[in-house]
């Protein structure tokens, strides 16, 4: 697949860039690889936009890493999946030498690409990533885009047929067996919107029913 120019922006040519193509690609499904991809090209459509200061290739790692925790290979994790894509992303840096600040924050923007209110005060490589996750499935800021930059990513990176239900598919089988790390966050959506027995966590009852004194 060759990479596309979306207003001077393209996928890193590096060799990072190319291997972890290369893993996500092989490990994750088509909806996922192209949605990880797309990710990219929103994040970094709007850090051009917005004038930010960002590596483009750290911005792409945490782009193809930052869904890896809900496919097969975790399917026996208890952590939240953002922890286990954010895991695998610093195996990844650390082996190809990158330097230990930049392996964190690639490391903390995936781990907080799905916690509002947090990410865009951090550096820029979590703000856009939480950015891109959010219009790529939820449509968050589109309307900050243009028809042509729209038009250009989805044509290189096609959304599936019926993206919708079958990114709520995505998300619930790579959650179902860890549910309660969907606690706090609204990672539990996706559990309710499945499985019409599941249980949410409520604070207000684990408060009211500690042993702590009253």
């Amino acid at each position: 697949m060759s990479p596309i120019s979306v207003h001077g922006i393209a996928i890193p040519d590096s060799r990072i860039a190319r291997e972890a193509t290369e893993l996500v690609r092989d490990t994750t499904s088509d909806l996922l690889f192209h949605h990880s991809v797309r990710v990219y090209f929103w994040g970094a459509l709007t850090g051009q936009r917005k004038g930010l200061v960002y590596d483009p290739e750290l911005l792409y790692a945490a782009s193809m890493f930052h869904d890896l925790g809900l496919t097969a290979r975790f399917r026996e994790s208890r952590l939240r999946f953002e922890v286990d894509g954010a895991n695998a992303a610093r195996d990844f840096l650390r082996c190809h030498g990158i330097p230990e600040a930049e392996v964190e924050k690639v490391w903390a923007a995936i781990a907080f690409h799905t916690t509002p209110g947090i990410p865009e005060f951090m550096h820029p490589e979590a703000a856009l990533l939480h950015v891109g996750a959010g219009m790529d499935v939820a449509g968050r800021t589109y309307e900050q885009f243009t028809d042509e930059e729209r038009d250009a990513v989805t044509a290189a990176y096609p959304r599936e047929r019926d993206f919708r239900h079958a990114i709520i598919d995505t998300f619930y089988e790579g959650l179902k067996h860890r549910p309660q790390s969907t606690f706090g966050t609204f990672n539990d959506d996706f559990l309710a919107y499945k499985d019409p027995g599941f249980q949410r966590g409520d604070l207000c009852r684990v408060i009211l029913g500690s042993s702590w004194a009253h």
